[in-house]
């Protein structure tokens, strides 16, 4: 079985035979030439339109941004990838479609077999015990309704308001949903008018071992971004321990 090996500057070659080119397999010793990154890139990105969920399966990962000017990210992401794609339709179709709405190399959406590989998460900073009653409390709620509302979260309890990461102020149960969300106590089971509303999520088993679910998370990320160079990747990859801290 060949191994991946790190690619060498100073020879200017490839240094791994796990690449396809246009179908074409890329051998070790091939001298990399812009016009062959721009081919490799191409081909790895931009395929044929097909379905949905064959698209994100491909892509393995689409960012979310809620900006809309000139459009939200995974609308520009997928009408070149999706058959007839409109703007909006991922969020339609999200609660019929074995994807997951999370945290990776940044916010998006995945496969959920991608997810699990980042589960059981555990956050670098840990709640203080009074914020963990607030989250059981909340997460017992929230498993006997079944889908909620952040309004409806925050009527509920009344947690008040707290400063955001902008310096603003924000509802504080929003910021508690959020971080449940982040530590896999729920999940988004849908969008409304842009705005998550939230289920429990079953807790994922422990990976038998964790390095090989990391190694598997780099390969859905450099899939999806390479060609990139040595310093892009590093970079990616500290995002991606946001994601599988």
């Amino acid at each position: 079985m060949l191994r991946r090996q790190p690619w060498s500057r100073s020879s200017g070659t490839l240094g791994a035979v796990f690449s396809q080119l246009r179908g074409k397999p890329v051998y070790l010793g091939m001298t990399i030439t812009l016009a062959l990154l721009r081919r490799h890139a191409i081909a790895r990105s931009l395929f044929a339109p097909t379905t949905l969920k064959r698209a994100i399966d491909r892509l393995g990962f689409v960012q979310i941004d809620p900006i809309r000017a000139p459009a939200r990210a995974q609308d520009l992401t997928l009408r070149h990838r999706v058959k007839d794609y409109r703007a909006g339709e991922l969020d339609q179709h999200y609660p019929r479609l074995s994807i997951e709405e999370d945290h990776f190399v940044n916010y998006g959406v995945m496969p959920r077999a991608t997810q699990a590989l980042m589960h059981p998460r555990t956050p670098r900073h840990a709640w203080h015990p009074a914020r963990c009653e607030q989250a059981q409390a909340v997460l017992d709620w929230v498993a006997g309704r079944g889908v909620v509302h952040p309004r409806e979260v925050n009527a509920h309890f009344a947690h008040g308001k707290a400063t955001n990461w902008f310096g603003g102020s924000s509802n504080a149960a929003t910021q508690l949903l959020d971080g449940m969300h982040y530590r896999g106590l729920l999940r988004v089971a849908r969008r409304e008018r842009g705005i998550r509303l939230y289920a429990a999520r079953t807790a994922t088993p422990a990976a038998s071992d964790p390095q090989v679910a990391f190694d598997a998370l780099v390969d859905v990320a450099v899939a999806k971004y390479a060609p990139l160079p040595a310093a892009t990747l590093g970079q990616l990859l500290s995002y991606l321990c946001v994601g599988a801290p």
